[in-house]
């Protein structure tokens, strides 16, 4: 049981769909929301991790494999949900995925995988879960788990490159569906300190602490604790927000070292600017 920083029962009677539920920042959310009083239905590739996962979290609870990158694989997953618990409240896109790279060493290939899975995947979810169920309800609450990109993403220009896109997402149909009754808002952390933080260099890491003016990374339940907040009915007059949880580094940390050594180039005169020569001096 994890604790609790909101009303017990807060969640009574909805349902909330997470997807990438079975580990990370998606199992935290799927935890609390259920602990809250949620029906919980978590979705990801694997079938292994999300057993294990509903296991763990308890209450009523629906599990099943879900490829973002498909949507009829979405779609039927969501009439799953909805054929188990006959309507949908709350979707949390927290599925996603990239690898640490060097902008000139990303293949094409590499760049548009990251990109289908974290930018398309999203909006192939957010799509079928507002026209299966919050559109003809008139009700939704959605939060999306982007990544902190205020200053661009070096390193990681693929996954920059789509999580801003699903921030823009999130801001367009926070207007264009609020005549629904639907609320869109995106959490962006920094460095968690989670499970997929083994496929990064410890070095990086350090970088990460450093860059952060708390001197720390964060914790899964900090912002578990935000989405769930995003993803209630007290924030039913927040919409179109992105809310950074990132220890401040998006106001003053930088993790890409630049060498003293950049390439400079001869300073050519502004146009309509006599240079030095032509003027004589």
């Amino acid at each position: 049981m994890p604790k609790l920083l909101f009303t017990p029962g807060i969640y009574d009677g909805q349902v909330a769909i997470i997807t990438g539920g079975g580990t990370g920042i998606g199992l935290t959310v799927a935890r609390e929301m259920s602990a809250l009083g949620a029906k919980v239905a978590i979705c990801g590739r694997r079938p292994e991790p999300l057993a294990e996962a509903a296991a763990s979290i308890g209450g009523d609870v629906f599990h099943d494999t879900c490829d973002i990158r498909d949507p009829d694989s979405i779609k039927e997953y969501v009439d799953k949900v909805l054929a188990k618990f006959g309507r949908v409240d709350v979707l949390v896109n927290n599925a996603g995925g990239q690898f640490p790279s060097p902008a000139q060493h990303l293949s094409p290939r590499g760049f548009e995988a990251v990109v289908r899975n974290n930018l398309l995947g999203t909006w192939n979810f957010t799509h079928a879960v507002a026209n299966q169920a919050f559109i003809p309800q008139k009700s939704g609450r959605i939060v999306n788990v982007i990544a902190q990109v205020a200053r661009g993403f070096p390193g990681m220009a693929h996954t920059g490159a789509a999580r801003a896109g699903v921030a823009n997402l999130t801001k367009t149909l926070a207007v264009e569906w609020a005549q629904f009754g639907v609320r869109v808002n995106a959490v962006a952390p920094g460095v968690i300190r989670t499970s997929g933080l083994d496929q990064y260099p410890p070095e990086l890491l350090k970088n990460a602490v450093r860059a952060a003016p708390v001197r720390r990374l964060g914790a899964p339940e900090e912002v578990s604790h935000l989405i769930v907040y995003l993803g209630s009915t007290y924030a039913d007059f927040v919409t179109g927000q992105i809310m950074y949880i990132d220890g401040g580094a998006s106001l003053w940390g930088d993790q890409w070292p630049i060498p003293d050594d950049v390439p400079q180039h001869p300073p050519y005169p502004f146009p309509g600017e006599a240079s030095a020569e032509e003027s004589g001096d």
